[in-house]
């Protein structure tokens, strides 16, 4: 239910038509040059210092007042996902083939809104309001990062929020410790020797190998990893051979999959533990094997100090029932990560209300529940005045 007590009625209809104008024209990552755009426009009309460029697309609006020498970052998410929308919605994406599945529309909205009306508050301190580039998988905080951020924009405490379907609306839930797992890929390519389907034992079977390699792998969670400790191992893709030439046993065959753990600890050990059994399975069938394991986002890991800010932000815009202190952590990933493991940080959920009505995230059938953006806006700008407040 839409409490329009946190928001006045104009400001809303205005954010509503700007979330779903965003919604109607998404963009992938590091393309994200129209919703850029509109968000320095905005930006700028409030007062605020802009700067564009960083990690390609991104934009920071600053905001500084007052005397206080504490700097804090609040981050949102621009980019849509590489997926065919089913919504049927009047304001349904306008590209085929893009879509916002995972609500960055609404997330760059409440971030807006919060800008705007923190242009017009008294605080002491500095405020960056990072609007980030291809979280989906493109690696987007860690181009702002490696662009500079931290050296032009030093920080003391980053803040990030993701809706969460299925949480009640307008519940925020802040909870120290791990929040999203890191996200990794990896890759083995067994090299044997081809031959004829009927006459195996004239050459090397990387098919067999990968295989034998495809039922060990998936054991190590369940049997090297401490079961205190969480952690995922999936293979997702593999290609071998022709189906137009199914006498022929191909001489190599590429697996390759995800790993995901909330410990630097147990990645580290998920990267050596798949490239033992990957070579120690090739080693068996006599054949080669090339392995990589590429790390792509650090786990998202609540800093305790942060999130005692976020949670009194909480009760303070939004009243204590709509705080959650425990709330189970995801295996995705978000490269909020750049940002929280280099400072203390804290990444909330806010909820959207009952899933069926909205889809779950990265489905077809997504959209983002405007009802929740007074309350994001609210908690951003209570953020603020926690921080940073006279």
């Amino acid at each position: 239910m839409k409490d329009t007590s946190l928001m006045d009625a104009d400001v809303l209809r205005d954010l509503t038509a700007l979330r779903r104008d965003l919604h109607a024209h998404p963009e992938l990552g590091f393309e994200e040059e129209r919703t850029s755009d509109i968000v320095a426009r905005r930006l700028q009309a409030a007062g605020l210092e802009v700067t564009r460029g960083l990690g390609g697309t991104g934009v920071v609006g600053t905001l500084r007042k007052g005397d206080g020498n504490r700097a804090i970052l609040l981050r949102a998410d621009m980019d849509a996902l590489a997926m065919t929308e089913v919504t049927g919605l009047d304001y349904a994406s306008t590209t085929p083939g893009r879509m916002h599945a995972c609500g960055h529309d609404g997330h760059t909205t409440m971030l807006l809104g919060a800008a705007e009306a923190m242009a017009g508050r008294d605080f002491s301190g500095t405020v960056h309001f990072v609007f980030q580039p291809a979280e989906e998988g493109r690696g987007g905080g860690a181009k702002m990062v490696a662009d500079g951020f931290f050296e032009q924009f030093p920080v003391d405490a980053a803040y990030g929020l993701h809706n969460m379907p299925g949480l009640d609306l307008g519940v925020v839930a802040a909870v120290e410790g791990p929040q999203l797992a890191s996200s990794d890929h990896w890759h083995a390519t067994f090299r044997g020797v081809g031959s004829h389907g009927a006459k195996p034992h004239q050459g090397r079977d990387a098919v067999t190998a990968m295989a034998v390699f495809l039922g060990q792998v998936h054991s190590i969670v369940a049997r090297e990893v401490d079961p205190l400790e969480p952690a995922v191992i999936s293979a997702c893709a593999v290609e071998a051979g022709d189906f137009n030439a199914l006498n022929v046993i191909p001489e190599a065959v590429r697996i390759g999959g995800t790993a995901r753990a909330y410990s630097m600890g147990v990645r580290d050990q998920l990267e050596e533990a798949i490239g033992r059994h990957a070579k120690g399975v090739a080693a068996g069938y006599g054949i080669e094997v090339d392995y990589s394991f590429t790390r792509r986002i650090p786990p998202v890991v609540n800093d305790a100090v942060p999130v005692g800010v976020a949670q009194r932000a909480v009760v303070q815009a939004l009243g204590e029932g709509a705080l959650r202190t425990a709330f189970p952590p995801s295996t995705a990933g978000d490269d909020f990560a750049e940002f929280g493991s280099r400072v203390p940080g804290a990444y909330v959920w806010l909820g959207m209300g009952a899933m069926r009505e909205n889809g779950a995230h990265h489905a077809t059938n997504y959209d983002f529940n405007d009802d929740c953006i007074p309350a994001g806006v609210a908690w951003w700008c209570a953020v603020v005045e926690e921080e940073l407040g006279l």
